[in-house]
């Protein structure tokens, strides 16, 4: 098969797979910002919430995969490792000017209840940025080592994470401490940057691959996702620890590698789904993970800014499931008005200059 066929094939299943994270981000948010107090320590509530964990890690896992594929693309070409490495720092250098914009969308939006130092605030787009700058020296090796380079980078950020917590961090002022330190309400590379390296070393695989090894990939991944939950799991259970102190949901290296081993299943089923289930027509979560960004930044200003002041904190659960569909049918919406309007603005570019022939989107 034609490498770009392979290209929209990986394309479907990771756009799928992104897709079905931003759903489950739109009804944990909605559940977070809208449910009533009261209601917080009930099944459904505690339920949404303990799903809505996984989109962060999926996100960030997903970005390590294409910056994966972007190295091994420039490698292909044939482009220097120096230039790679440059490459990869202005992909990282893209996301810190995406990180600091929303930020800065938000506080103006706010005013005048937010102050200046929520422009300081670590999001996810925050680590994504910081997580690619300090991976970008992985563009300096062949694809091959860099499956293991990457693998290693995880393990490491993901194992120092208690140690990292245990530090004082007392006299470090805070928009350092939130971009390093883990803490259960920003971004911090340690431990969110490990998902960023796992992807790196997956993409490293699933780059390269032929198209009629992939499902083999899958299976292999399938095994292996169960054995990092069913590995992770067992040793949270065992009532001592190699660390002094380690709280489980904040910096837990057995958490990473149950989320890594979710996200392997995920990718899988993705993969099975695309490639031999509903194949590679349009599909409406395939449509949220081709416009993630833009349903992650609008979505947020609705849910948390104040345009629903009047729903904060006052909705029953069935009041929330309703306006969580709501929010998702309308971020729907604005993807396939965003996608079309792409595609329509291409087309008449196209037809102004009919020498320009763009190329199928891929992993590039």
């Amino acid at each position: 098969m034609a490498s770009g066929q392979r290209s929209s094939s990986r394309l479907a299943y990771l756009d799928w797979t992104r897709g079905l994270a931003a759903v489950i981000m739109l009804q944990g948010h909605v559940f977070h910002s809208f449910t009533q107090p009261g209601l917080r320590q009930e099944g459904p509530f505690v339920l949404s919430q303990f799903v809505g964990g996984m989109p962060p890690a999926i996100f960030l896992f997903l970005t390590g995969i294409t910056f994966a594929f972007l190295m091994e693309s420039r490698e292909r070409q044939g482009v220097a490792p120096v230039r790679r490495v440059l490459v990869a720092l202005r992909r990282a250098g893209y996301l810190f000017g995406i990180a600091l914009l929303f930020r800065l969308q938000l506080y103006l939006f706010g005013l005048p209840q937010t102050t200046w130092t929520d422009l300081f605030r670590v999001d996810i787009l925050n680590c994504m940025g910081l997580a690619l700058a300090a991976l970008s020296v992985m563009a300096v090796f062949r694809t091959d080592m860099r499956v293991q380079l990457c693998a290693v980078a995880g393990l490491v950020i993901a194992a120092a994470s208690p140690l990292v917590s245990q530090l004082d961090w007392r006299s470090v002022p805070f928009f350092i401490r939130s971009y390093i330190a883990p803490d259960s309400l920003m971004f911090g590379f340690f431990p969110w940057a490990s998902y960023v390296a796992f992807g790196m070393s997956a993409g490293s695989i699933l780059r390269p691959a032929r198209r009629d090894h992939l499902d083999r990939l899958m299976q292999w991944g399938a095994l292996a996702g169960f054995g990092l939950i069913l590995g992770g799991r067992y040793f949270s259970d065992i009532p001592y620890s190699v660390y002094r102190k380690s709280d489980f949901w904040l910096d837990s290296p057995l958490l990473v590698f149950v989320k890594v081993g979710v996200i392997l299943l995920m990718l899988t089923g993705a993969y099975l789904w695309t490639e031999h289930g509903a194949g590679q027509g349009w599909s409406w979560v395939r449509q949220f993970g081709t416009t993630s960004l833009l349903v992650y930044w609008v979505h947020t200003e609705l849910v948390y800014g104040r345009w629903l002041w009047f729903w904060k904190e006052n909705l029953t659960n069935v009041q929330s499931v309703l306006v969580a569909v709501v929010v998702i049918l309308l971020m729907l919406a604005l993807s396939v008005i965003r996608t079309n309007w792409s595609q329509l603005r291409l087309s008449r570019f196209s037809f102004q200059y009919p020498f320009f022939q763009p190329e199928r989107a891929s992993g590039d």
